[in-house]
Formats: C-alpha cells, structure tokens, sequence
C-alpha cells in the first residue's frame, strides 16, 4: 500500500518520463518502482535498464515484478554500467537518507551509478520522502557506515568452484570489507523528487529546517 509521500512523489516524478526514454534504475527502490508502474499504467512507451550487484542482488526482484506487469526490461550488472549508460535517458534512483549538505546515503554501488551518469551528461532523478532527510553532514562512506557478512562476498551463490577465499577468516593479514552504503556527493544529483515537490539538492536544507517544524507541530 502506498504511502501519501509515495503517492506525491509518483505523481511529480512521472512527469519526467517521455516517449522513448531509456530508464535506468539501481537495484530495488519502492518509489522508483511506483514511479515505473504507474508511467507504464498511463500508456507510456519507455524501456527499463536494471543495473544489479552481488551478494544481495535485489534488482532480480524488481525485475521480475516489472516484466509480470508488461514492462520493457533489460537486466545488466554494475560492471557494465558503463557500457549501457550511453543507451540511457534518465537515472532514477531510491535513497535511503538525504543529508542537508545534499549528499545521498544509499546502498552502496548508488554512487558508482551516479558518477558513470554524470560523466555521460544523464539526468540522476532521486526519489526520497521528506522523513527521510537528515540535518547531519557526511562527505564520505567510510567514517559512518554500516558492515554486512564478510562470508556473503567471500563466495557466489552456485558456483561451488569459486572458493579462492575459502578458510579467508584463518588469515591474520586479510580482512574482507562489505560495506552496505555509500555516499553520493550532490554534485551528481539533478534533481530531488520528494514530497514537497521536485528540488534541487541545494535545497535540501530547506526541506529538513521546514520537515522539523512541522513534526515540533504535531
């Protein structure tokens, strides 16, 4: 069920989606996904790019939701992001956190995708609700993050013949890093559909000094 945050941001993101765009999106995102639905619901023409990477591999289940619905799709991994970016009209992606210095706090690989588009001149679109911006300042992944299961990267799901890292955790000198998030700098975002509207991540300061007082109010 939809939120009326969610339902707002449908309706402003849509907009930003024409006849022939090639969408791409970063693994699993519930707002892009509305966004996508509902575009295809109102007869729009676009074909979707789902970009994906291990170990979570969440983007296989949006895809599977999509192609259920009709939608055009094409699934590729972040390796080759690059290569599809030149196919690309727009970038939406979801956001876990927006900080007020306009960086975005998203799974990590978010950023890469980001960098790749900006380098490409395509539009980043990122869709996040109001609640979820924040008054704290980040300039990189690494002094705040969060550390997933080692073991989930150290092997890959059905290749029982990839075991190069097998018995890793006995070695003093290796460690093996799995971060869950990183952070993308502002200066690849084109636009922040939210809530209040669509804006620019300079105004993300903004949203989170007017978010505040409304909740001091309720």
């Amino acid at each position: 069920m939809l939120s009326i945050a969610n339902k707002v941001i449908v309706k402003h993101a849509v907009t930003k989606i024409r006849y022939g765009d090639v969408l791409l999106t970063y693994g699993s995102s519930l707002a892009v996904e509305m966004i996508l639905l509902h575009a295809h619901e109102l007869g729009k023409q676009f074909r979707v790019v789902i970009v994906d990477s291990r170990p979570k591999l969440r983007g296989q289940q949006l895809l599977r939701r999509l192609v259920e619905k009709g939608l055009n799709c094409t699934y590729t991994h972040i390796n080759a992001v690059s290569y599809i970016m030149h196919e690309v009209s727009r970038v939406f992606l979801g956001a876990e956190s927006i900080l007020s210095n306009g960086t975005v706090y998203s799974r990590v690989g978010t950023a890469s995708v980001a960098m790749v588009a900006h380098a490409s001149r395509v539009p980043v679109i990122v869709c996040c609700e109001a609640y979820k911006f924040h008054e704290r300042v980040q300039l990189d992944s690494i002094c705040s993050n969060e550390l997933g299961d080692p073991d989930a990267i150290s092997s890959v799901q059905g290749r029982v013949d990839v075991n190069h890292l097998d018995g890793w955790s006995d070695i003093e000198n290796l460690q093996l890093l799995n971060l869950i998030y990183d952070a993308m700098p502002s200066d690849y975002v084109s636009m922040i559909v939210t809530d209040y509207g669509m804006v620019p991540p300079t105004s993300v300061p903004v949203i989170v000094r007017e978010y505040g007082r409304e909740q001091v109010w309720l």
